[in-house]
This record gives structure tokens, C-alpha cells and sequence, in this order.
């Protein structure tokens, strides 16, 4: 009985990829392929050469190299990326990342196998660009022996092994790193930018990868919609599929702000979606979700979890551009950063914050005077005003500045979601344009149903001039979609005042309490706390809340409420009025 002899040997393992590459090919093929030749004859061969390494194979952009000593490896490594920069080659310039990996191979005539080279090819993503990741073993073997500083990594899980690695990592200068990032341009650079990234299927399931990649695309495809950030291409983001990545490093190749991430996770007829948002210059979660769903629909599922996403991205970058520019621009003179500073105010109902809410955006108008977003901003807060009967100090005619602000948003954003919705919802509620002001609602929603803020509005269209369970279905949805976020006391206060007209005056207040505890400082919300106690017979709590309107919203009457407040449909305010007048408010 015989056996075929396995040549096995211990064996020091390098391989390198180029930083960039299938971004690179897609910008200039030619260029990248002969900047990739000019490298390998004038920097890698030769250094692989002077420290005893023997080139396994090239895989495109990338090497396999083998040596008998770890030592060697590790210089060979060092002696590549110091020299990187170095090359007088026209661009683009060609930056590795490396891993190195100790450990038992298989020889095969000219190619090797196992364990080894499976670790060494996981370790190399890990790597920055123009730095070395190690393994464990390998940081032992050249301890005193190898003049560089490694970096603790921690333990790390890599594709297709079955246990834990601890790495060590060794950090290029900043000068060699910054070479290698090229951001791509995402047209206004004033505008955040996201980049979405392929869902990792960690199911085991190669069947699954369609589902991941179909989800993903319908989430670039729904993003792209939003006019508030700019959404990097699918082939862009794509080339970091089946990749170990670091997100930092993705936000700086990809020129963006933020990254949105994920996996899929398939056990039996039971599939988990999990997605989260990142700012890419810190790597901070800035949320994180997970979906849960069945094979059976499938299709369902896929369409829920991109409606889910998508509706709560946008409202998350909206909150971390304000921070940044509380942040990092507080006294920044550019129109941007001045409307980051106006949405602070933009969901806080009290007179003063109004105003300087408004005397912010109109800086930013001053200096872009044709900016739609800008002057749907300002219509906005003007609505406000004027539905909750304050008067606009040093500005004779409020009602005029609005009609005009609004008719300029409309030429200059057409199309844009956001702009028709709050146009439409200010044409409702303060200037009584009902049919007008439906109409562009209702495109609003069809330029993006994935809108918060738009569903919000479309909920209050129909309160206020169509139906009831209409309105319903959006507040509901506007609720599923986004329970936590800034805004929410929009729906919530919607359904209560639809309790209200219906009589449901304990559901009213279940409503109205859920929307205080999300903002304390919304004024329809007071109403219907104040009528809803009234109408129930509560006197004392609708006295109490009565006079914490009046605290920060003094002189209010039921006449001016009803002057600010919609009249196509008078029924559907008259609960709510007369509720107020029980519990004291004056008429006039």
C-alpha cells in the first residue's frame, strides 16, 4: 500500500494588493496597468529579490510571496512600503497594503497551499493603505530582531477560518497614506455624501448573495432620491464586496462622510438583515438596526427593509450634520452651515427660537438667494408663525415674505421631495391654498415616499382637507418608519387630533402624552392635552396644561387659533376649539 508524499514546509507568507485598483482601472485602465508594471520591474521584484523571497503567483493586483525566514519577510515588507512614493512613474501611484502569516504550507509544483496562505490573504485587507497587518506569530518570531513598531490589533475573525487571529499592525508615515487616497467627486461638496456599502452574507449561503445585493441596490436607488446628500454609485461601492474592510478607510477612498454597512444571516426558512450608519472620519455608529423575515416572501421583505432604511438614514444625517456644525463650524459665515444651524430650531416651537431660527436661514438666503432647501426652510418656520398667530418683528407683512419665498422655492427645486412638501403643507395651514397645496403634497410623496417629513405632511393634508383614514395611514406609517427621530411629534400629535374629531378623547390623550414626552415644547400638542382633558371632565389638567401654553406662548386666543389654523373642513378644528374654551382659554 502506498501513499502520494505531501511536500509540507513552515513558510513565512506575504501577500500584497494594490490600494485601490478596480477604482483605478475603471478611472484610466491603461495608466493603472502601466503604473502596475513600472512598480512591479523597478520596486516590488527587486526588493523581493534582495530579501530572499520567492514570487508564488500574481493574481492581478496582487502577489503571493514565499520565505524561508519570517525575518526576511517582515524587511521585505518594510523595504516595500518605505519605497513606495519613490518611483518616478506618471499616476496613478501604486500603494500595497500587505499581511504576513507564519506558518504550514503545502507545495505543489510552482503554487502553495493551506492554512497559511488562507491567513496571509486575510490579513492583507486588514492592513492600511501603505502599512503591514502581521500575525501573532509572526510578531514573536522577529521580536528584537526586526527594527519597526507593530501596533497591538486585537483579536480578529477572518473569512473561512475557525479561529480568532491576533494581529499587529504596522502604520505607514502619514504622508505615504494620504497618497493613496483619491476621493472621488460626489458633485456639491457642501452636501454630505454616504456610500452604501455590499451586505456581507455571513450565512454561509452562497444563495443568499443575490437577496444582499438586490436589498442593497434598492437602497441606492431610494437614497439617490434625497436632494440633502449625494449617494455614491453601486460600481463604486461594489469594490469592496467579499473584502475585510476598514470603514475609515472606505469613507476616505470614496470621498464620503458616511457609510452605511450591513450583513445577511440565513438560518433554515429564517433570514436576519442587519444594517447600521457610520461616520466615516470617526468610525462612530451613528445607528443600527436589525430585520428579521422568511424566505417565503422574500421579495416582501426585501422591500420593508429598504423602506425602513432608507427613511431612517435620512433623518440620521440630518442630525449628525447639525452636530458637525455645532461641532466643528460654529461661527462658519458660509450659507451651508448657517442653514445646519437653522434646523436646530426648525422642530422647537417657541417664539424665540423661531426667530433665530429665521434670522439664520435668512443669512444663508442673503447668500444664496436662489437655494430652494434655504427658502423651503424659511417658508417653513414663516408657517409656523403664522398658524400659531406670532408676529414677525421689524416685517410689516409676513404673509407676502412667505408667498414669495415659496413661489421662489418651487421654480428653483422643482422636483425636489422636501421643498413641495413643506411648500404644499405651509399653502394648507397658513395660507388656505387648500386645493394648491394638496396638489403639491401629493407630488411630494410621489418624488419620495421614503420621506419622514413628507409622509408627516401628507398625513396633515388629509386631516385638514381630505380623509381621516387617510391621514391615519400616513401618521401610522410615519410612526413605523421613525418612532424616535427628530419630528415625530408630528404624527403622533396628528393622531390625537384625529381622536379628537372622532370623539376618542382617552386615545386623544394616550397620543398627545407620547408626543410631549418627544417634545415638550410643541403647541398643537398642548392643544389637545388641554381639550382632551376638558372634554373628559379633567378641568384641573386641562387648566395646568392650559398655563404651560401660555408660558411659553402667551396671549394665544381661540379666535387666533382658528384664524392660523386651517378651515376647508371646519369640523375637524371645532373639537379641539371647543375644548380649549372649557378649559378657560380666552375667545378673543
Amino acid at each position: 500500500m502506498s501513499h502520494d508524499h505531501v511536500d509540507r514546509r513552515l513558510a513565512a507568507i506575504l501577500a500584497a494588493d494594490v490600494v485601490g485598483y478596480s477604482r483605478m482601472m475603471a478611472t484610466d485602465e491603461t495608466a493603472t496597468l502601466a503604473a502596475l508594471k513600472l512598480h512591479r520591474q523597478c520596486v516590488f521584484d527587486p526588493t523581493v529579490a534582495s530579501h530572499n523571497g520567492r514570487l508564488v503567483k500574481l493574481m492581478g493586483d496582487g502577489s503571493l510571496v514565499r520565505f524561508d525566514s519570517v525575518v526576511d519577510a517582515v524587511n521585505c515588507a518594510l523595504a516595500l512600503q518605505n519605497r513606495t512614493g519613490n518611483v518616478d512613474a506618471p499616476p496613478p501611484e501604486i500603494v500595497l497594503r500587505i499581511g504576513i502569516n507564519l506558518g504550514d504550507v503545502t507545495f505543489d509544483g510552482g503554487d502553495i497551499y493551506g492554512d497559511g496562505v488562507n491567513v496571509a490573504a486575510r490579513l492583507e485587507p486588514l492592513a492600511e493603505p501603505g502599512g503591514i497587518c502581521i500575525a501573532a506569530i509572526v510578531k514573536e518570531s522577529i521580536v528584537g530582531r526586526v527594527n519597526a513598531l507593530f501596533e497591538d490589533g486585537g483579536g480578529v475573525r477572518l473569512k473561512n477560518i475557525d479561529r480568532p487571529i491576533h494581529i499587529w499592525k504596522w502604520r505607514p508615515p502619514r504622508s505615504t497614506a494620504a497618497k493613496s487616497v483619491v476621493p472621488l467627486k460626489t458633485g456639491d461638496s457642501m452636501r454630505p455624501s454616504l456610500a452604501v456599502l455590499p451586505f456581507q452574507n455571513i450565512s454561509g449561503d452562497v444563495d443568499q448573495e443575490y437577496f444582499a445585493d438586490g436589498v442593497i441596490e434598492d437602497i441606492i436607488t431610494a437614497l439617490s432620491r434625497f436632494r440633502s446628500f449625494a449617494v455614491i454609485a453601486r460600481n463604486s461601492s461594489f469594490i469592496y464586496k467579499g473584502q475585510a474592510i476598514e470603514i475609515r478607510q472606505v469613507a476616505q477612498e470614496l470621498g464620503v462622510r458616511y457609510v452605511l454597512e450591513g450583513s445577511i444571516r440565513r438560518a433554515g426558512s429564517r433570514l436576519r438583515i442587519t444594517a447600521q450608519l457610520v461616520e466615516g472620519a470617526t468610525g462612530a455608529h451613528l445607528w443600527a438596526e436589525h430585520y428579521d423575515g422568511s424566505t417565503e416572501d422574500v421579495f416582501d421583505f426585501q422591500d420593508r427593509i429598504t423602506e425602513c432604511v432608507v427613511a431612517i438614514v435620512e433623518p440620521q444625517i440630518k442630525i449628525a450634520e447639525i452636530a458637525l456644525s455645532r461641532r466643528e463650524r460654529p461661527e462658519s459665515i458660509e450659507a451651508y452651515d448657517f442653514y445646519l444651524q437653522t434646523m436646530l430650531y426648525f422642530y422647537s416651537d417657541t417664539p424665540e427660537r423661531n426667530h433665530d431660527g429665521l434670522t439664520l436661514i435668512n443669512k444663508a438666503i442673503a447668500l444664496e438667494p436662489n437655494n430652494a432647501t434655504y427658502l423651503a426652510t424659511a417658508v417653513g418656520l414663516l408657517m409656523q408663525r403664522g398658524t400659531l398667530g406670532w408676529k414677525l418683528a421689524g416685517v410689516e407683512d409676513q404673509r407676502a415674505v412667505c408667498e414669495n419665498y415659496i413661489e421662489r422655492a418651487l421654480v428653483h427645486g422643482h422636483g425636489d421631495a422636501t421643498v413641495a412638501g413643506i411648500c404644499g403643507n405651509t399653502l394648507i395651514q397658513y395660507l388656505k391654498e387648500y386645493d394648491r397645496g394638496f396638489e403639491l403634497v401629493r407630488q411630494a410623496v410621489a418624488f419620495n415616499p421614503n420621506n419622514l417629513d413628507v409622509v408627516n405632511f401628507a398625513g396633515v393634508a388629509n386631516l385638514h382637507c381630505g380623509s381621516l383614514d387617510e391621514a391615519v395611514t400616513y401618521f401610522l406609517r410615519a410612526e413605523r418608519l421613525s418612532p424616535n427621530s427628530l419630528g415625530a411629534h408630528w404624527n403622533l400629535t396628528g393622531l390625537a387630533h384625529v381622536e379628537m374629531v372622532r370623539g376618542n378623547y382617552e386615545e386623544a390623550l394616550a397620543l398627545a402624552r407620547k408626543s410631549m414626552a418627544v417634545n415638550a415644547y410643541y403647541g398643537p400638542c398642548f392643544w389637545m392635552m388641554i381639550a382632551a382633558n376638558a372634554k373628559l371632565g379633567r378641568m384641573e389638567e386641562a387648566r395646568q396644561h392650559l398655563a404651560g401654553l401660555l408660558a411659553f406662548s402667551p396671549g394665544v386666543t381661540v379666535a387666533r387659533l382658528r384664524a392660523g389654523q386651517p378651515a376647508k373642513i371646519p369640523e375637524r378644528m371645532e373639537p379641539i376649539l371647543d375644548g380649549l374654551r372649557l378649559a378657560g382659554m380666552p375667545e378673543e
